[in-house]
């Protein structure tokens, strides 16, 4: 390649990107949808499912109560890990306090109604603040868990159990 040609790459190499530059417009932050708009009561909805539990989860603005069946989250879970689990999405997006927080949960058991109010709870915070759906999705709260009890199969005692063998 002769030096003309080189210079005249160059030339046109930057003037490309100058181009590019000035027509490029600035990169702005905007969430990655819509707020969901809120039904007749001012509630924003959010479906949470975990092994069969489900869980609705209503929530507005308001003083920050929490209520599972009508119950206190910490009267309806005994155990902190599952308190903890329920909570969870609020206090990655210090929304504590904030927001009134509804939840029916029917099915499964105790461990899959945490996972489905934790999801549901997640799906509804992003219905009502688009913004925080990046810091939701970091910390995987609006990853559905997809496993399911595997089904029992004829011939066995179980999913995987088998008869014991006899030899003789």
């Amino acid at each position: 390649m002769s030096e003309d040609t080189a210079t005249a790459v160059e030339t046109l190499d930057t003037s490309i990107l100058a181009v590019a530059e000035e027509q490029a417009p600035a990169e702005e932050v905007r969430p990655l949808a819509e707020p969901a708009k809120p039904d007749a009561g001012g509630f924003v909805w959010g479906t949470g499912r975990r092994k069969s539990a489900v869980a609705r989860v209503r929530l507005k603005p308001g003083s920050g109560t929490f209520l599972i069946k009508g119950k206190e989250v910490a009267d309806f879970f005994s155990e902190p890990q599952h308190q903890a689990q329920c909570l969870a999405p609020l206090k990655a997006t210090e929304m504590e306090g904030k927001l009134d927080i509804y939840v029916n949960t029917t099915g499964g058991g105790i461990t899959g109604q945490a996972g489905a109010i934790m999801l549901g709870l997640a799906r509804a915070l992003k219905g009502y603040d688009p913004t925080l759906e990046q810091k939701l999705r970091d910390e995987h709260f609006l990853t559905r868990d997809p496993r399911e009890v595997e089904r029992k199969k004829y011939g066995q005692r179980g999913a995987r159990r088998r008869f014991q063998f006899s030899k003789r």
